[in-house]
């Protein structure tokens, strides 16, 4: 699991069959500051993100697939799995 930022959305006109109906958005990795954190990278929206929102992204097959509930959607690896209310960091 991984912090992310949600910074655009992709318009694709011819997409995998698997991607129908789905949105495909532009995140950023952050730390727990909110400061960015590598490069930022696409995944499937599964929770109805919107732009400038604070997620949660799983970049790995297996979760990503559970969250969409697609067993057979063999070509998605990152999926954007929660809304971020908060951090609380602890300080």
């Amino acid at each position: 699991m991984v912090l992310a930022k949600v910074c655009g959305t992709v318009t694709c006109t011819i997409k995998n069959p698997h991607y129908r109906g789905r949105r495909i958005m532009v995140v950023q990795p952050i730390d727990a500051s909110g400061d960015p954190k590598g490069r930022s990278m696409l995944a499937l929206d599964g929770v109805q993100a919107g732009v400038g929102d604070t997620v949660v992204i799983f970049d790995e097959g297996g979760s990503a697939r559970l969250i969409l509930d697609c067993d057979d959607c063999v070509t998605v690896r990152t999926v954007i799995g929660a809304i971020v209310d908060s951090v609380d960091r602890g300080e």
